[in-house]
């Protein structure tokens, strides 16, 4: 083992041995990141991988499968190992449009399509937050609390000319990586088990380096509900990548087509069967730990100045965290609010401890 792990080639060769690394971990981590796993930051896996290695894998393998009552018996289990999903039938956009009409209906207000131009703070405290959208129309919006999920460089850069020029070098030198998925009707599957049954995985990861393509999801494998037609199968093909690259800038029809051929060469589907696409694109969908991550500990200390200002979520935090810990950093700003409580360390901790599980 390597005593002191410098990347993320490291960090997974210390766990599951230079084999395994080369078989399941390097050529899809790359396709995420855009560049090598020697140099990309160890800090990665212990945030998403955690306690994760070969022995765990095993053991959870081998222990008897015990159920509570609601079926689920994953409360002490690593992350990564995790089995069952409580999904909402319409898909996770559908979370978030029950809470729109629990805000609504309570007399709160919702304003879409708004891009935030800029933040006015007076000493410790967060005053304001202007807005302008598609017709060019500005807003200025007043508040008690703020909570932040926007991009850190897109947050600080609206502070504007009170924010120290160190912390904004360390803000606009931090990296993101950003999605595509082109979702793809087909009617048939090649791709199938051994006895001839569907799949039934959620997702799978594309190890192939002869393919761009970095991750499918089969969503009715997610819920039967996302798909109007039983005897159909939706699926999404994930590319990562950069804005203005090569990929980013292919037209919609070029990424389907690309995306066809990419399917139908590792032998999942046949373009015959190929009935309908569309395509999603998602900039800096994941923070990277390279860039100058290695001095955000200043952007944490000076956000943490304005006692009424809470980051939170993926981007917010420009954490690499999953949906579960990202949703469960907002539920701790809302209860430090109520609280009164101006420390955000409790949000900051969250999914960084590797005794951390979720509850």
């Amino acid at each position: 083992p390597v005593k002191k792990e410098k990347s993320l080639e490291d960090f997974f060769i210390n766990r599951f041995g230079r084999e395994l690394y080369h078989t399941f971990f390097k050529d899809y981590t790359e396709k995420v990141w855009g560049q090598p796993c020697s140099s990309i930051s160890p800090e990665w896996g212990r945030q998403r991988i955690k306690n994760l290695s070969l022995t765990s894998v095993l053991l959870n393998a081998l222990k008897p499968k015990k159920k509570n009552k609601t079926g689920f018996t994953q409360t002490k289990t690593e992350t990564s190992l995790i089995e069952k999903f409580l999904y909402p039938a319409l898909g996770p956009g559908q979370l978030w449009e029950l809470a729109t009409g629990k805000i609504i209906g309570k007399g709160g207000a919702i304003f879409f399509d708004q891009k935030v131009t800029a933040i006015t703070a007076r000493d410790d405290q967060i005053i304001s937050v202007s807005t302008s959208n598609a017709a060019g129309e500005e807003s200025i919006y007043n508040g008690d609390y703020f909570i932040s999920a926007m991009p850190v460089v897109d947050l600080i850069n609206a502070l504007g000319a009170i924010v120290p020029p160190a912390i904004k070098k360390i803000a606009n030198g931090l990296v993101y990586r950003d999605f595509i998925i082109v979702g793809i009707l087909v009617n048939k599957l090649k791709l199938k088990n051994n006895d001839g049954s569907n799949i039934m995985d959620n997702w799978i990861y594309i190890q192939e380096k002869n393919v761009k393509l970095g991750r499918l999801q089969v969503y009715n494998n997610w819920s039967p509900f996302m798909v109007k037609d039983a005897e159909q199968y939706w699926l999404g093909l994930e590319y990562f990548c950069n804005s203005g690259d090569e990929i980013w800038s292919l037209a919609d029809g070029e990424l389907i087509e690309l995306a066809k051929k990419e399917i139908a060469s590792i032998h999942i589907i046949d373009e015959n069967n190929f009935l309908d696409a569309t395509v999603v694109r998602m900039p800096k969908a994941y923070p990277a730990y390279t860039g100058s991550y290695d001095q955000f500990e200043d952007i944490i200390k000076y956000t943490s100045g304005f006692t009424n200002l809470f980051l939170t979520g993926r981007n917010g935090m420009h954490r690499y965290n999953n949906q579960d810990h990202s949703m469960l950093t907002s539920m701790l700003a809302v209860e430090n609010i109520k609280n009164g409580v101006t420390d955000k360390s409790n949000i900051w901790a969250v999914n960084v401890d590797d005794d951390y599980h979720e509850e």
